[in-house]
């Protein structure tokens, strides 16, 4: 099967790029570095002939409301008018557990992702997932000096390899609609698994835990980005 992977050079991306390859899939890679550009379409309708499905795991690195809801509004129109034009049976987004709890000026252009992909015509499927892995070694690296500020906020993560294989395996079945979350099997608080990053790291950096201004903040540190909250 020949598929497309918007934002295949990605964290995500990449691993799921490569779990195709290794089912004997055609994974093409849908990104700047490929010569694609989601924002002006530039390479889009090339890059998706002949494609059976669409993974879209495309990202933007913004805090802001703004640049989250253009990137994503421009992005998805453009990828779902190129999938309708190449005849693409499959679209499949991945989003956030949560994201319809959280205020996240990120979270607003995730939501208006989900929903352009639920009034595509095209046979779509939605996958959640919650916060990766790698999110407390990202939060750290994002800064550098003594002290590493980070969010309290309650977590059930998963590995990004393990989303990346989950997703490969939906293209084997019927598009589902909104499928069931994907999630680790444990809850941990972030701060604390950023102290022991660190500690495995060998580093001497301090955690200090922010909790995040009003309903946002409240929402982080009171689990409503953990499955069970968003059920």
């Amino acid at each position: 099967m020949r598929v497309a992977v918007a934002g295949g050079s990605g964290v995500v991306g990449r691993l799921v790029v490569a779990e195709l390859a290794r089912g004997g899939h055609d994974p093409v890679v849908v990104a700047r570095s490929a010569g694609v550009d989601l924002l002006t379409g530039a390479g889009l309708e090339g890059a998706l002939t002949g494609c059976t499905a669409v993974v879209d795991v495309s990202n933007v690195a913004t805090t802001s409301a703004r640049r989250s809801r253009a990137f994503f509004a421009s992005a998805t129109r453009r990828l779902l008018d190129a999938a309708a034009d190449a005849r693409v049976e499959h679209v499949l987004l991945l989003s956030i557990v949560g994201v319809d709890e959280v205020d996240l000026g990120y979270y607003q252009g995730k939501r208006l992702q989900e929903q352009l992909v639920r009034r595509s015509p095209l046979p779509w499927t939605v996958l959640r997932a919650t916060q990766f892995l790698e999110f407390p070694g990202q939060v750290l690296d994002r800064s550098s000096g003594p002290v590493a500020l980070v969010p309290r906020m309650r977590s059930q993560p998963v590995a990004a390899r393990e989303v990346a294989a989950h997703l490969v395996s939906l293209l084997a079945q019927p598009p589902a609609g909104d499928a069931v979350a994907i999630a680790g099997p444990e809850q941990h608080e972030v701060v604390d698994l950023a102290r022991e990053l660190l500690e495995a790291r060998g580093s001497h950096r301090r955690v200090v835990p922010v909790r995040l201004p009003g309903a946002v903040g409240r929402g982080l540190a009171g689990g409503m980005l953990l499955p069970a909250a968003s059920t």
